[in-house]
């Protein structure tokens, strides 16, 4: 049986290497199997490391709330600092970002798995075995899913290997990566924008994870150390993929990375693309099992049940519900193309929001309660 009791229990706290990774791991999901389609031309490349800099701007805003003692308090924290009444309607926000991230990282790893290793198999039954999996995962308990983690970035970060092959000739040329200086910002690379602001969202989530984090004067630079693998992964799979297709050709395929590794020839293993595909979804299994986690937590809050102890049937209800939403959402938006992009685009919006927003207004908070943060060990 499950120690479903203890989900959200405190045993042992996790040092700046756990730290770095959950920042990598929760930054490189979905959209990142997508990009290189939506950015296109090479002077992206700029905006990929500008936002990535800037990220770290929101990334020391966070390791500020990390080292006070409010953060390891958790919900007691947030309550002495924003009080009951707001704590309670803030959940009630955070449920809907939650539940957008949750449904869009799934549905689109969903389909893509449809798309290259099982054709015959509905989407809907996809969604359902994945939920199954994360549900044992988080059924463990937040410190379990938080180790987690390195089982995610061992079988993930392995297959950027695979890519250097595409930086040299005959497939690289160095024409690819011009025009450097755009000539013109058209309105499309607005999109591309967001969408770079929305893929390094996801560290904003360690607000919640304070009690289980050790922290001192080191955790920003474990947070940047995690940040900046980040923009190297980015960067690094974007040139590849410039390299391989050219800007002309980049936005005519739907998943640039994925169509990638099918180009690779092995005597041994003939689809790659089959199996990076199978280790990338262990960072989907890993980033929405701690999703589900915080999806449970916000809603007991949400609904004024932190009173009532956390339970197995509990969590198992809130997957449940999170099952409904998600196949209305892939029968109502992700089948039809253009409601699809509805979906995407509300989701960059919601991540770019949630990113710069979180930190800055708890920091502000800070401020005007005169939260310091606690002695560094």
């Amino acid at each position: 049986m499950m120690g479903t009791y203890q989900l959200f229990k405190k045993n042992e706290t996790y040092n700046g290497l756990y730290a770095m990774l959950l920042v990598n791991r929760l930054q490189m999901l979905y959209f990142f199997l997508i990009m290189p389609n939506i950015l296109i031309h090479s002077y992206m490349i700029w905006v990929l490391i500008a936002v990535g800099i800037l990220s770290q701007l929101n990334l020391l805003l966070l390791s500020k709330w990390l080292l006070t003692r409010l953060s390891s308090n958790g919900y007691n924290g947030f309550v002495q600092m924003f009080g009951k009444k707001l704590v309670r309607f803030l959940s009630f926000i955070g449920l809907f970002f939650i539940l957008l991230k949750l449904s869009v990282i799934t549905l689109g790893f969903s389909q893509i798995v449809q798309t290259f290793m099982l054709p015959s198999t509905d989407t809907n039954f996809l969604v359902f075995f994945i939920l199954l999996f994360c549900f044992y995962v988080a059924g463990k308990g937040v410190e379990h899913t938080i180790r987690f983690v390195l089982i995610s970035f061992f079988c993930t970060f392995s297959m950027i290997t695979f890519f250097v092959f595409f930086f040299f000739p005959p497939i690289a040329q160095l024409s690819d990566l011009y025009p450097l200086i755009p000539m013109e910002w058209k309105v499309e690379n607005w999109k591309a924008f967001f969408l770079i602001l929305s893929s390094y969202s996801g560290p904003e989530f360690l607000v919640f994870l304070g009690p289980w984090l050790k922290t001192n004067n080191k955790t920003f630079r474990y947070l940047s150390y995690g940040n900046a693998l980040t923009v190297v992964e980015y960067v690094f799979l974007f040139i590849a993929s410039l390299f391989f297709f050219g800007s002309n050709y980049l936005s005519k395929t739907q998943y640039p990375i994925i169509n990638m590794s099918r180009y690779f020839q092995n005597p041994v293993f003939e689809r790659i693309d089959m199996i990076m595909l199978s280790f990338e979804l262990f960072n989907l299994v890993f980033a929405v099992s701690l999703f589900l986690l915080l999806f449970y937590g916000a809603s007991k809050i949400a609904f004024g049940k932190m009173s009532k102890p956390t339970s197995g049937k509990g969590l198992l209800s809130n997957v449940f519900l999170i099952f409904i939403g998600m196949v209305l959402m892939n029968e109502l938006f992700w089948k039809s193309e253009e409601k699809q992009n509805f979906l995407l685009n509300l989701q960059i919006i919601a991540g770019s929001i949630s990113y710069f927003l979180v930190p800055l207004v708890i920091v502000l908070v800070m401020k005007k309660e005169g939260v310091k943060k606690h002695a560094s060990t």
